[in-house]
């Protein structure tokens, strides 16, 4: 048995334990460098021994950062306010376009928005408006965000007063065009006037003339943006903003350059907003949930719940449901209404859209209703208000605005325009029907919490302050022939409306594409039967 057992060695316990001793201190080293190393970084940065190499592209003072609470061109209300006497009369422009106390946008040092050197496609806007800046600046800087290079605004109205347009005209990549006698005689010879494809449209008022003028505007940007050196072309309302949903980034040139080569025209569906309260005061920064189109939804789905989504209108959308279209810039292009493009020797390949779509604000303002109907001096009837309105919803908010009480319309406007019935709304969310969408209230709010809009008014009044004495002796340039450029030459443009005559052609074009409602439930049951 004695031999079944090895003897111990000397001193064969000792070194166990110095083993074991030295595993310890090396274990305990490893834990405690990493947290030594770590608290000397932190009190460093914390006294400033480290420099953020990240920190470099901010403003290193809070007042060269527009939006803080003493920045000059933030929050100031004081120097807004002085500056609104000269822009807008409504209240409500100070509270829109002010910075806010916060910043949530990147507001990068020397960001001047210019995308033209930035790649290709190049992409523009043109838009006939007589808003004001409290609607303008927002619409036209969240497309600059996006990718868009130039803006062709041809304004009148508020849009066209020296106070609006001064600032306009010193952003760069805006062109202003007024409507002065001598573009109405220039576009007066335009060869719209002797084809027949936006003939059913002439000599008729408000919401037929406007479509008329727009066209007629929309065939001098193209030569606009082709002197540019633009790539696409698109006819934008101000209530109106691209949603370039589908693209690896939330970009409208990113969009376009995933085009085929081959494709003249690019069709973006329309989503309607849907609002939820009547006090809407800045749509772009209010509004999230808005109804989809019908190209977007299973027929099923759309037609299961036709009447749910109608809520007793007309139609399902309130105003027009055949979307917008970006046109490639090329030979013999033209306008085709203010929906669409088209091309004189060719039928353009066009394609549409899947998930991209335009945005529309439409009726989300009470005040709404009754600047429509100022607009517009036909009689609140239901034949007269056919030669003035295309759509059926447009008609009867005219008759209600111009024949009922303020509490009448409030009533109307609610039980027609505002989404109340929550339970509704959470069914045609979950459905499809209805839709959230936050990228564009994200982007205005960032810009207008960065200052961005009021940077723009303070830039203008500086090179207003500057070029006085070359603006005056422009004054008998085009852009100002010394009449009121707030009101169209209306004797002019009779004179002229009496003496044109329809040419006969011997082309027959396409006929303008006006605008048109989404398929409606009865229509669409008599066409399947």
């Amino acid at each position: 048995m004695a031999g079944m057992y090895a003897p111990l060695r000397p001193g064969g316990a000792a070194s166990t334990s110095a083993t074991t001793a030295f595993a310890i201190r090396v274990l305990l080293l490893l834990t405690l460098l990493p947290l030594l190393l770590a608290a000397f970084a932190f009190v460093l940065q914390w006294r400033g021994g480290l420099n953020d190499p990240a920190s470099s592209a901010w403003p290193t003072d809070r007042q060269s950062f527009p939006g803080m609470d003493n920045s000059p061109l933030g929050s100031s209300r004081s120097f807004f306010e002085t500056v609104s006497t000269h822009t807008s009369s409504s209240s409500d422009c100070s509270e829109i376009l002010k910075g806010g106390s916060s910043s949530s946008f990147p507001f990068f040092r020397g960001w001047n928005f210019d995308l033209e050197s930035e790649g290709s496609p190049k992409v523009c806007i043109t838009t006939s408006t007589s808003a004001g800046l409290q609607q303008i600046l927002p619409w036209l800087y969240y497309h600059k965000v996006i990718g868009v290079s130039r803006f062709f605004l041809f304004v009148e109205g508020e849009a066209a007063k020296p106070g609006v347009s001064s600032v306009l005209e010193s952003i760069r990549g805006v062109k202003v065009i007024y409507r002065t006698r001598e573009l109405e005689e220039k576009q007066a010879r335009s060869r719209i006037w002797n084809e027949t494809w936006l003939s059913g449209f002439f000599y008729k008022p408000c919401n037929y003339e406007l479509f008329v003028k727009q066209s007629l505007n929309m065939e001098m940007a193209i030569i606009l943006a082709r002197n540019a050196g633009m790539d696409w072309i698109i006819h934008l309302d101000t209530d109106e903003l691209m949603h370039p949903a589908g693209a690896q980034e939330y970009s409208l040139r990113k969009l376009l350059s995933e085009v085929p080569e081959n494709v003249d025209m690019v069709i973006f569906p329309n989503y309607e907003s849907s609002i939820e309260r009547d006090n809407i005061k800045d749509p772009f920064t209010e509004v999230s949930m808005f109804k989809k189109n019908y190209d977007h939804l299973p027929k099923d789905t759309y037609f299961g719940l036709y009447k749910e989504a109608t809520r007793n209108n007309p139609n399902y959308f309130l105003t027009y449901g055949n979307g917008k279209s970006a046109a490639r810039i090329q030979d013999h292009l033209r306008p085709n209404g203010a929906h669409r493009w088209h091309n004189y020797m060719k039928t353009p390949n066009e394609i549409k859209l899947e998930e991209a779509a335009i945005l529309h604000y439409t009726y989300t303002k009470f005040s709404d209703l009754t600047s429509r109907r100022d607009r517009c001096g036909c009689k609140p009837t239901k034949d007269d208000v056919k030669r003035c309105f295309i759509l059926e919803f447009d008609r009867l908010a005219f008759i209600v605005a111009s024949t009922g009480t303020e509490e009448e319309m409030h009533n109307w406007y609610n039980e027609h325009v505002v989404w109340t019935d929550k339970q509704t709304n959470l069914k045609l969310l979950r459905k499809g029907i209805l839709t959230r969408i936050y990228a564009p209230m994200s982007i205005i709010r960032g810009l207008r919490e960065s200052g961005v809009f009021t940077s723009a008014i303070a830039n203008a009044k500086q090179l207003s302050k500057e070029k006085s004495m070359v603006q005056k002796l422009s004054n008998s340039t085009i852009t100002n022939t010394g009449e009121d450029i707030t009101k169209p030459s209306v004797k002019g443009s009779e004179s002229q409306a009496t003496g044109r005559k329809i040419l006969e052609s011997t082309i027959v074009h396409e006929k303008a594409v006006p605008p048109m409602s989404q398929p409606g439930l009865f229509k669409d049951m008599l066409m399947r039967t």
